[in-house]
C-alpha cells in the first residue's frame, strides 16, 4: 500500500519508483515462503518497515512481529534478550524473564543490524536456527519457538565472513532470500509521495497545520542526495512541519546544507542564476510566488536585495509574503 500509514504513526513503503515496485514484486513473490530473508541497505533506507511488510504479507501476519537492534544491546545482556532468564540466574534476576525469541513464537523476529552480533551470540543463534529450541539462561528446559528470520544490514554478509567478523555457517543460515533496498537518491520519484506522507503523519503527531510545499521547494527537495535517507528526509520534514506550520515552504526555508547542495541560495555562490519551469496551466499568482521565493533564496531572505534583482518594491514582497 503506497504511502499508507499504519495506526502505530508509522508509514508504509512508498512505492512510486521503478526500483521499490520491482523490489516489492520480489517481496511479495517471496513474503509467503517460510524461508529466512536478508534486507541489505543504506542506514535509513527503511529496512524495519520493510521487514514488517514481509509479516504483514506472510502467513504469519496474525502473530507477533518482533524488532531487535542488535547494536543497541549490551553483549552481556544479549543471550538473556534473545532467550529470556529464569529466576535467580544472575544478580538483578528476580524474576522469570521471556526472551525476544519466545515471544515471537509463530510470528517473525527482525534482527536489525545482525552483523553487530558478537561472535559469541553468533554461535547461539545458529544452534538456535537449527532447531527453533533453546534454553533460558539459567535454566535447563528446553523451549521451542517457531519463528520466521528476517534480518537486516548495512553491510552484504559474504563481505563480514570474508573479513573474519560473521561466521561463515551462520551466513548459509540467515541468507535465504537476500533483498538490495535502494537508497533515496536513486528513487527519486519516492521523495514526492513520502513528503506528502510525513508531512500530514507529523503535522497531526504535533498537532499543528500542515505546511505547504512550494514547487520550487519541492523541486530542491527531489533533487537532493539525501545521505541520510528517508531518516533524514523526516527530519528536514519534521522541522518545516513545526517552523512552517500552515505556511508555504519556500526555498529559503530549506536548510543550508540541501540549498547548497542543489545549487540555490549557498552562500557561497549567492549570485548564481536559478532555472525556473513555467506552466501555462498554472495560476499566474504561484508562478509570481515562485519567482519571488527564487530570488529571496538566492539572496539569502535579503528582501532588499531580492526586490532590487527583480526591480520591484520591497513592500511588494513583504505584501506577497504575508499572503502565505
Amino acid at each position: 500500500m503506497p504511502g499508507g500509514r499504519r495506526s502505530g504513526g508509522e508509514i508504509e513503503p512508498v512505492l512510486a519508483s521503478v526500483a521499490m515496485r520491482r523490489l516489492d514484486r520480489t517481496l511479495r513473490s517471496v513474503a509467503n515462503k517460510d524461508v529466512p530473508i536478508c534486507l541489505v541497505g543504506e542506514s535509513g533506507t527503511g529496512k524495519e518497515v520493510l521487514a514488517r511488510r514481509v509479516h504483514q504479507l506472510s502467513l504469519r501476519s496474525a502473530s507477533p512481529f518482533v524488532p531487535i537492534n542488535c547494536a543497541a544491546i549490551p553483549e552481556a545482556l544479549f543471550e538473556s534478550e534473545l532467550f529470556g532468564h529464569e529466576r535467580g540466574a544472575f544478580t538483578g534476576a528476580d524474576e522469570l524473564a521471556r526472551g525476544k525469541v519466545e515471544a515471537a513464537a509463530g510470528g517473525t523476529l527482525f534482527l536489525d543490524e545482525i552483523t553487530e552480533l558478537p561472535l559469541a551470540m553468533q554461535a547461539k543463534l545458529l544452534r538456535f536456527l537449527e532447531s527453533f529450541r533453546f534454553t533460558r539462561v539459567g535454566g535447563t528446559k528446553k523451549i521451542e519457538a517457531d519463528v520466521r528470520l528476517v534480518c537486516a544490514t548495512l553491510r552484504p554478509l559474504e563481505q563480514e565472513v570474508k573479513r573474519g567478523t560473521f561466521r561463515p555457517d551462520l551466513y548459509y543460515r540467515v541468507q535465504g532470500i537476500t533483498l538490495a533496498i535502494p537508497p533515496l537518491r536513486e528513487r527519486r520519484a519516492d521523495i514526492p509521495p513520502l513528503i506528502a506522507e510525513l508531512t500530514s503523519m507529523l503535522s497531526q503527531r504535533h498537532g499543528v497545520a500542515a505546511p505547504r510545499v512550494s514547487r520550487t521547494a519541492a523541486s530542491s527537495l527531489r533533487k537532493y542526495d539525501w545521505p541520510g535517507n528517508i531518516r533524514e528526509l523526516r527530519n528536514v520534514v519534521e522541522q518545516l512541519c513545526l517552523l512552517r506550520s500552515g505556511k508555504s515552504v519556500r526555498l529559503a526555508d530549506l536548510p543550508e546544507a540541501i540549498r547548497a547542495a542543489t545549487g540555490v541560495g549557498s552562500a557561497s555562490e549567492p549570485s548564481r542564476p536559478l532555472t525556473l519551469e513555467v506552466h501555462l496551466d498554472r495560476p499566474l499568482d504561484d508562478t509570481i510566488d515562485d519567482v519571488i521565493e527564487a530570488a529571496l533564496s538566492l539572496e539569502n531572505g535579503n528582501r532588499l536585495r531580492a526586490a532590487h534583482r527583480l526591480r520591484i518594491g520591497v513592500r511588494t514582497i513583504q505584501r506577497r509574503l504575508a499572503r502565505t
